[in-house]
């Protein structure tokens, strides 16, 4: 594959161009350390791609159907005045409050980062079947199209028929959208909700990309406190018109909306005309006991938009979600999509249905909970007797706790000496709207750091605490 590559890169560069002779497959197999016959067979593969010609006896040489991409440098023109990009990005991202984790994550010891994946948890045979599906001849020919603003029906009948109805929640085809991973399908949401005169809700503390996405529509925001119970509806002011939450698991703290607080959220809706922007990220990893019916199944009015995605329970780079709402906002919210990104690739929808209605995924999600379980056991039983407190937790399961470690200790700093040890958590900055100074709160994650490797995870953050007393 490698030599491949650089016999390809190399043409495409014009530096070998057609009619150059290759080194025979014998000196360059000497030259490279590889064996004769790798070398021919990718000798082959090229003449069969049309990269090279076999001559006669002669070997083989750079093909005059092999494609060029190199074009000549045209001369600069006249120098001119630099644009400022200050005039024309005046509201500049990147200065947003972000959740940050770093590229290498996987070479920490201890990973106790959240919503990472355990490829040794996923069924990789499965996966390619379903993959090998969906290029197969049938299907091939309806996934290469321009499905314009449609959706793949095989992925969307599976959300209908057996993902919503597990939350409680009955929807047509006409009242689901298959977007870019659930940030996608907030980020639509409250492109056409946001409102100058109006408020948006968030929690506080909450998921900071909420708040961020509303900030960049202009929409004036106000933050709500979440307590043990998560958000409290009679907390929101007589000025809001729009409630992004969690009620399921609050992120970050797992808190779950009691069935009163649903209930009190929907008849402020209804009494003072607002809409409800409802983030289901997690229900699927409920070990410890079923999970509450998601406020959507609970709408009579239909002022909930229901988000979901794949990305947690499959893999995050996925970026497979959907939304549920009734049939007027999803056509606005497919035409917006349209402009945007036309639709989710057809052949990953294809491949994720398959995954789904073959019943690969049911059994995959057991095989979650089941170790999902036993890890949060071992976390909770580690961080017993240390100077950390478990702060929140989610009622049903989930991956994460939400900690703190002792008073007067920053969980930034702290995080810099944690990961000098092997170990990295997610400071808690980035979920408050005015985090605490010092902010002795952050999340620990157990979706991709083995079991027994926990306990010594922990006692090595311990050890990176001053001693008791002093």
């Amino acid at each position: 594959m490698q030599l491949a590559t650089s016999i390809i890169a190399t043409i495409l560069d014009t530096r070998a161009g057609a009619g150059t002779r290759m080194p025979s497959s014998r000196k360059l197999a000497e030259y490279l350390g590889v064996s004769r016959l790798t070398v021919t067979l990718v000798y082959q593969e090229l003449v069969a791609r049309g990269y090279l010609d076999a001559l006669p006896r002669s070997g083989f040489v750079v093909s005059e159907r092999a494609p060029q991409r190199r074009i000549d440098q045209p001369p600069r023109s006249l120098p001119t005045r630099e644009v400022n990009w200050d005039n024309w990005l005046p509201r500049s991202l990147g200065g947003r409050r972000q959740i940050l984790k770093p590229q290498n994550w996987r070479s920490y010891e201890f990973p106790f980062v959240y919503g990472q994946v355990d490829p040794k948890l996923f069924d990789h045979s499965a996966w390619r079947d379903c993959a090998r599906r969906a290029l197969g001849t049938r299907d091939f020919t309806g996934l290469a199209d321009d499905q314009l603003t449609q959706d793949d029906p095989v992925l969307v009948d599976y959300i209908r028929k057996n993902t919503l109805p597990r939350r409680g929640i009955r929807a047509g085809a006409d009242e689901v959208l298959i977007t870019l991973g659930a940030q996608n399908a907030v980020w639509i949401a409250v492109q056409l909700l946001a409102r100058a005169d109006r408020t948006a809700a968030v929690e506080d503390p909450g998921f900071p990309d909420f708040a961020e996405a509303l900030s960049y529509a202009r929409m004036p925001i106000e933050y709500v406190p979440v307590d043990g119970q998560g958000l409290d509806p009679a907390a929101l002011s007589d000025r809001v018109g729009l409630v992004i939450a969690t009620p399921s698991h609050n992120i970050p703290t797992g808190a779950t909306l009691p069935r009163a607080r649903r209930l009190e959220l929907l008849r402020r809706a209804d009494a003072q005309d607002f809409l409800v922007i409802e983030d289901d990220y997690e229900f699927e990893m409920s070990f410890l006991e079923p999970p509450s019916p998601a406020l959507k199944s609970l709408d009579a009015g239909g002022r909930v938009i229901y988000i979901g995605s794949f990305s947690k329970s499959l893999f995050p780079g996925l970026r497979i979600g959907y939304m549920v709402a009734p049939p007027e906002f999803i056509r606005e919210a497919r035409a917006l999509r349209a402009m945007m990104l036309r639709h989710a690739p057809g052949h990953m929808q294809r491949v994720t249905g398959y995954f789904l209605a073959l019943g690969h995924y049911d059994a995959h999600v057991v095989r979650l909970r089941q170790t999902f379980r036993r890890r949060r056991e071992a976390l909770v039983a580690a961080l017993e007797g240390t100077d950390f407190e478990i702060l929140g937790a989610a009622r049903h399961g989930g991956s994460s706790l939400w900690v703190a470690a002792p008073e007067g200790i920053d969980s930034a700093a702290l995080n810099e000496r944690f990961r000098e040890r092997g170990v990295l958590v997610e400071p808690g900055q980035p979920f408050f709207s005015q985090p605490p100074s010092p902010c002795r709160f952050f999340r620990m994650g157990y979706s991709s750091i083995d079991e027994g490797r926990i306990a010594t995870g922990v006692a090595r953050m311990q050890s990176c605490l001053p001693p008791r007393g002093a």
